[in-house]
């Protein structure tokens, strides 16, 4: 194998990975979209399995700012319950910080004065 042949297949990767990924995110936009009937689901797919190449590029411009939207509303949704769960993790509640400093205090790890000052920090 000379070295055109290796760029060339470099070249051809390249471009099928690239359809690929397109393919998947056309697929997936499908079925995350809940405002689209089912049979036009079922139509995209067959023409996706027919005409793959020139219904993936359809797709991207007739759906393309609906299938941006959902992307962005999907990226939003995850990054508020990744911080809902950090907050959660975080700053856990009064309760569970009074619990914690008395199972502390009961395995004599701390003090009662030191279980006093842990349970108004907690309360204040």
């Amino acid at each position: 194998m000379d070295f055109w042949d290796f760029f060339w297949l470099m070249i051809y990767s390249f471009f099928f990975l690239a359809y690929l990924m397109v393919l998947f995110q056309v697929i997936a936009d499908l079925f995350r979209d809940r405002e689209l009937p089912g049979w036009w689901k079922a139509l995209w797919m067959v023409f996706l399995i027919f005409l793959p190449v020139l219904t993936a590029v359809v797709y991207l411009v007739a759906r393309g700012r609906g299938m941006a939207r959902r992307q962005a509303e999907l990226v939003d949704q995850a990054r508020h319950e990744t911080e809902s769960y950090i907050r959660d993790v975080a700053n856990p509640s009064p309760a569970d910080q009074i619990a914690s400093a008395k199972s502390l205090l009961d395995t004599g790890t701390i003090t009662p004065g030191e279980f006093e000052r842990l349970k108004t920090k907690a309360l204040a």
